[in-house]
């Protein structure tokens, strides 16, 4: 009876669970349908919100629909091109900014930016307006026409900064020993954990690159005030921006209002009566009409996405790229010969030395058969760097962090905090004098040590030797600009480690003429998938529960969730030898 009750529940289960996923599946393909069948109407406003977060390829969401949010979040390539694309639709009369503080990188802001400002060349209206405005968001911002803030809001104009968290302090107190082995002086990757403060070749290159960050921004500034650089300079070191009147009174704003007098300012322009409402049009479903209208062409020029941390085997996350399963996307690329060349576009701090090797072996075989560019995103660094070093041409923005070639690895020591802590010893046999190594359980010995460092040697000599057959440089000028060294994507470019400034679509024009193809069609891999779709094909690997786990922490930590994953991703280093930056700098 019991057994018969315990399979009626479990069957029960099944056709519930069923049940709901059918509801959910039938409801996004309505929805879906309907926001394909938007027609955008005459007079429209097109919306671009800064809150959203822009990864590289667009996303279906399931959830979405049961809090009433997009279930579709549109990729940067695309928002782009459906900026740019809106300049010739007489249905669209302008842009409209909301102005919130930025969860994307600065490379994201820029390519963003660029897009408006050609936007801005069909002579249509550009309106930005924010309560609380920061310096990420303003930088967008000053491609409009006019900026609106709040009578009672802010504007900041301080200065850049980044903070990086230290834990040797915390490892100390718990007696648990980081044995850590890294080949470049400016190979910081490690730092949080073996020291306490910034070392000073690292603080030297978080400078130079914030320098350059911050030249790209004062120019914007600049130019949207109609003042010079040094004027702006000089408002930041004083602190002059503190109340909205002050961002008025230079100019950094075009008006203190509220939002039905913006809205107003609108009506005026479409020429929407006061008793309509105004026409807008989000970002996400303006982006299913442009894709919806393109041309079909036997040419193809394939965009490949690369985004996120580099890992060995299958993805167990979303927004990682692991090794066997981007490879199998290279295979079909290079297997097709409608695909006349390859856009690799890459936003990524690196990972595992071994899956980035595994990567560029099939990116060089893909190579010998049809033209590859990389395009960079917000990070191309490390391992990141290291798939991208053997292209045809390699294309940055000047916001790209990029370059940090160097070599890393760390192992825990835990025998102390076992012992101190919960009393816990370890003994045992071994017949060779390596056979328990690595371990965990016990400090490593001198020779061990020194069998560590020597790998780590050898791997960043192959990362060099790479870098120097795919860039062309002597092995003398690549150890100069190595040794770890992370760079902007402006100061890349004079040391040759890129090719040129330039976002995704430069890349594409110059895939295409290299392949010798004047009329082609912009293809994009891998496939996008649901979120609620690679939860389901989790199951398979008995990684949906850590998913769904992974969506709440998110979720409910907000910003700090960056903390959290840089701690775990300690779990997965374990000894192996990483091209990676576990901390990406929040610049703000």
């Amino acid at each position: 009876m019991f057994f018969a009750s315990l399979l009626a529940m479990i069957v029960a289960g099944v056709i519930v669970f069923g049940v709901i996923i059918g509801l959910i599946v039938s409801a996004v393909s309505k929805s879906a349908k309907d926001k394909n069948e938007v027609k955008v109407a005459a007079n429209s406003v097109l919306v671009i919100d800064l809150a959203k977060t822009f990864h590289e390829q667009g996303q279906s969401n399931s959830f979405a629909i049961l809090n009433n949010e997009d279930t579709y979040n549109a990729g940067l390539y695309e928002a782009s091109n459906a900026i740019i694309a809106a300049k010739n639709d007489h249905n669209i009369s302008g842009i409209f900014i909301k102005l919130s503080p930025m969860p994307n990188g600065w490379a994201t802001a820029q390519q963003l930016r660029q897009a408006i400002l050609a936007f801005k060349t069909s002579g249509k209206f550009v309106y930005a307006y924010g309560e609380n405005i920061t310096q990420g968001a303003y930088y967008v911002a000053s491609a409009a026409d006019s900026i609106f803030v709040n009578p009672v809001g802010d504007v900041e104009l301080k200065g850049l900064s980044t903070t990086i968290p230290f834990f040797k302090g915390t490892l100390d107190k718990l007696e648990l020993q980081p044995e850590i082995f890294y080949a470049g002086k400016f190979k910081s990757a490690t730092e949080p954990f073996r020291a306490e403060k910034m070392s000073e070749p690292n603080r030297q290159q978080t400078t130079e690159f914030m320098t350059d960050f911050w030249n790209q921004f004062v120019g914007a500034v600049a130019a949207h005030t109609h003042t010079d650089p040094a004027m702006v300079n000089q408002w930041a070191q004083t602190g002059a921006i503190q109340f909205p009147e002050d961002a008025l009174k230079y100019k950094l704003i075009d008006g203190l209002y509220y939002w039905d007098q913006v809205e107003q300012r609108m009506r005026q322009k479409t020429g929407t009566k006061d008793d309509k409402d105004i026409k807008y049009v989000s970002l996400n479903d303006y982006v299913n009409n442009v894709k919806n209208n393109r041309t079909l062409n036997d040419n193809k020029i394939a965009v490949l996405f690369a985004e996120g941390d580099i890992v060995d085997g299958n993805s167990r996350e979303d927004y990682q790229i692991a090794s066997r399963d981007i490879v199998k996307e290279i295979r079909k690329l290079r297997k097709n010969d409608k695909i006349k060349a390859v856009v690799l576009r890459v936003n990524s701090p690196g990972g595992s030395a071994l899956a980035s090797e595994v990567i560029l072996r099939e990116l060089q075989l893909l190579k010998q058969k049809k033209p590859l560019i990389v395009s960079m995103g917000n990070y191309a660094a490390s391992g990141g760097y290291y798939i991208s070093c053997q292209a045809d041409s390699i294309f940055a923005m000047p916001n790209t962090i990029t370059g940090s070639i160097g070599v890393f690895t760390m192992m825990f020591n835990t025998s102390n905090l076992l012992k101190n802590k919960l009393g816990v010893t370890f003994d045992g046999v071994k017949n060779a004098p390596y056979a328990d190594f690595p371990t965990a359980i016990r400090p490593l010995t001198a020779d061990e040590g020194q069998r560590m460092q020597n790998q780590i040697d050898h791997i960043y000599g192959i990362f060099k030797s790479r870098v120097s057959l795919g860039r062309r440089l002597s092995a003398v000028n690549v150890d100069s600009i190595a040794q770890g060294h992370v760079y902007s994507g402006t100061r890349a470019l004079q040391l040759g480690l890129v090719d040129g400034l330039g976002n995704l679509e430069r890349a594409i024009a110059s895939a295409a003429k290299l392949a010798n193809v004047k009329s082609y069609q912009v293809t994009t891999y891998p496939e996008a998938i649901d979120k609620f779709e690679a939860i389901l094909r989790r199951f398979k690997n008995k990684d949906a529960v850590d998913a769904m786990a992974k969506a709440m922490i998110e979720n409910e930590a907000g910003t700090d969730f960056k903390y959290y994953k840089q701690v775990k991703a300690l779990r997965d280093i374990d000894g192996k030898a990483m091209m990676a930056m576990p901390f990406t700098y929040d610049i703000k």
